[in-house]
Parts: structure tokens; C-alpha cells; sequence
């Protein structure tokens, strides 16, 4: 919250999952529970007095009244004719951490950020092209695609785009994708196999049983592939490899 935000009335949650019916909030600075505020040349003592103008003690006079801060099943409404209080737990160690302010216009604006990607990523997979709607559901879909209708494909990928607009975008984007694809099919097609539990890939070719390379644990196997293959010292086993497509 900006010192010169504009005054309105605020709410405040806390950032547990489960709340408590009530929870007090530290609102005075002691010895056994510190409250200050670094104001960028020393950390200076917090506490909350009604009767006063401002949330730092050092400022305030002998008149103080003190008062709980209370959460009531979760959240805390404070009025804009209490600006002592909403100033008080701007600055307050807990803001971020125990509790935040509810800020609808940024909520808002997150919200629209996220429906606006699951859009484009619904309209992009509409659009795909059929190699490129081949290519989508060899990686993301994985199994034999090759059995599916191209409505079962467009349906499938439409569904994956919407459940996971952020991830389809990046890989539409990823200039991987195509060779990715042909490694795909190198499975599909049996030209090549996975060995001990994924974690090995072997050629399957008549004159040639010989292992490949070895995924590293965590790794997606067709990523690997098609970053070994992509290599000069890939080059031309993909072009061996690709004989052998139908």
C-alpha cells in the first residue's frame, strides 16, 4: 500500500489455510514480542492507539489508547476513518506473511491475465494445422495416436489447452516441437524402445539392437532424444532413424 494511496475502507485476510475463529494480531512493540518498522535509517517501534495520528510510537503522546486487533474468522474490515490503523499494518512485520490486504483490482487483473491465456490457448489449438495438431498430441498426449480420429485429436488437445493454457502456449512455441514429433513416431513405429523402466533408449532395427543413450532421471525421454538427435553428433542418426518411417 502506497503512503499516498488515496483513503478507502480495507480488508485484510489472514494467509493461513485454516483460520482461526478469532486471532489477535501484535499491535504494541515489547520486549518479548518486538514490532518495528525500518523506515530506512533505523528500525523504529510500532503500536496502535486509537487516539493517535500516526502507528509509530516515538510520535505519539502520553494520552495513548490501546486496543486490540482482531481477525474475525479470517479477516479484518478497517474503515477509511481509521487511517492510523490501516497505516499501522502497512507497516506492520506481519503484512505479507500473517496477513495481506485484499486488493481486488489486482485480483481482477490477474484474473483477466488468466482467463486471457486459457482464451488464446483454446483459440490456438482450434487452429492448428493437422501436422501441427499430429505433432501437439504426440507429446502431450502420448499413446497410439496414430488409432485416433483427427475430431478425437482436435477434442483431446482442445481439452489439454484449456487445462494447461501456460505449458500448451510454451510448446507451441518450442522449435523442438516437429523433431519432437518425428521422435514420437520413432516409438509409435517401434524403430526405437524404451528399455529398463524408461530410462534407457535402444534402436530396434534389424541389424541394430544397440542402445542409444540414457535419459537422465526426471527427464522427458523425447525431449533427450530430439536434443541428441538435434546434435552434430545426432545429425546423422536422425537421418538413419527417419529412413525407416513410413
Amino acid at each position: 500500500m502506497s503512503k499516498e494511496t488515496a483513503l478507502v475502507d480495507r480488508i485484510y485476510v489472514l494467509k493461513k489455510r485454516n483460520t482461526p475463529l478469532s486471532y489477535m494480531l501484535t499491535s504494541k512493540n515489547t520486549s518479548r514480542s518486538p514490532l518495528y518498522y525500518f523506515d530506512g535509517k533505523s528500525n523504529r517501534p510500532l503500536r496502535y492507539a486509537r487516539n493517535q495520528k500516526t502507528p509509530f510510537e516515538d510520535e505519539q503522546d502520553g494520552s495513548a489508547i490501546l486496543e486490540p486487533i482482531v481477525f474475525v474468522d479470517g479477516s479484518l474490515t478497517v474503515s477509511k476513518t481509521n487511517p492510523v490503523l490501516q497505516k499501522f499494518l502497512e507497516y506492520h512485520p506481519g503484512n505479507g506473511t500473517i496477513f495481506e490486504e485484499v486488493n481486488t483490482e489486482k485480483d481482477a487483473s490477474a484474473q483477466f491475465d488468466k482467463l486471457t491465456t486459457e482464451l488464446d490457448a483454446q483459440l490456438a489449438a482450434r487452429d492448428l494445422t493437422v501436422d501441427m495438431l499430429e505433432a501437439v498430441a504426440r507429446v502431450v498426449l502420448g499413446g497410439k495416436i496414430d488409432k485416433m480420429s483427427t475430431a478425437e485429436l482436435k477434442r483431446d488437445v482442445l481439452v489439454y489447452a484449456r487445462s494447461y493454457p501456460q505449458k500448451f502456449m510454451e510448446l507451441l512455441n518450442d522449435p523442438m516441437l516437429q523433431l519432437q514429433n518425428t521422435c514420437a513416431k520413432l516409438f509409435d513405429q517401434d524403430v526405437l524402445r524404451l528399455k529398463n523402466k524408461g530410462r534407457d533408449v535402444y534402436f530396434n532395427l534389424e541389424t541394430n539392437k544397440k542402445k542409444l543413450l540414457t535419459v537422465p532421471y526426471g527427464e522427458n525421454h523425447l525431449f533427450i532424444l530430439a536434443s541428441h538427435l538435434k546434435s552434430d553428433d545426432g545429425i546423422e542418426t536422425l537421418r538413419l532413424l527417419e529412413s525407416h518411417l513410413d
